[in-house]
């Protein structure tokens, strides 16, 4: 990894690294549980938890915009849950009411990079977590990027975007520094996707 990445992305964590956080109680409007009996075809019960998202399922789109032929973009955001407190990852968004996958792909890089346009292709998908919720991740590249604008970012999100070599992705994962599942995963299949 070039040093001058390594130092340029160490200083977006640090900005954006969580300060402080305090538990509060109060009516949970973005995550609830849902309760189910279960019974399978050979008899047996049992009780099942799901998570809801923002009463939708929870799909989401994950998409690798490559620049050009050797730089892509990556994402720096708070994950308050995680020991860094900050993660690196790709462009990322749940899937709204009534779009697709490709449709929520698209909306997602008008909203955190400010691309207008891209041609898109899904090179997988997979399910997030299957014991707890029934979230669909389609994994998308972003080639042909175009018309780059202001960023229209939701109200609550905080994210800084900088460019590596795609080559660096892999080491990125090395190094620690792109810790989740969804992410590597879709690193992953983009890598096989590109080096056929």
């Amino acid at each position: 990894m070039r040093k001058e990445k390594l130092e340029e992305l160490n200083n977006k964590i640090e900005k954006i690294k969580t300060k402080s956080i305090i538990k509060t109680y109060s009516q949970n409007k973005f995550l609830k549980l849902e309760n189910y009996e279960v019974e399978l075809n050979n008899g047996k019960k049992m009780l099942r938890e799901k998570m809801v998202k923002k009463n939708k399922t929870g799909d989401a789109a994950i998409i690798l915009p490559m620049l050009n032929d050797h730089d892509v973009m990556i994402t720096v955001e708070p994950r308050v849950f995680t020991k860094r407190t900050v993660g690196v990852g790709l462009t990322a968004g749940y899937i709204e009411e009534g779009e697709t996958p490709l449709e929520g792909a698209k909306r997602e890089l008008r909203e955190e990079i400010g691309c207008n346009d891209a041609n898109l292709v899904e090179v997988g998908a997979f399910y997030q977590d299957p014991g707890v919720t029934s979230a669909y991740i389609h994994c998308f590249i972003a080639t042909d990027l175009d018309a780059f604008e202001d960023r229209h970012l939701d109200k609550d999100e905080v994210i800084d975007n900088m460019t590596v070599d795609i080559n660096e992705l892999e080491e990125l994962i090395e190094l620690g520094y792109i810790e989740d599942a969804s992410t590597q995963l879709t690193i992953y299949k983009a890598l096989k996707y590109l080096r056929r």
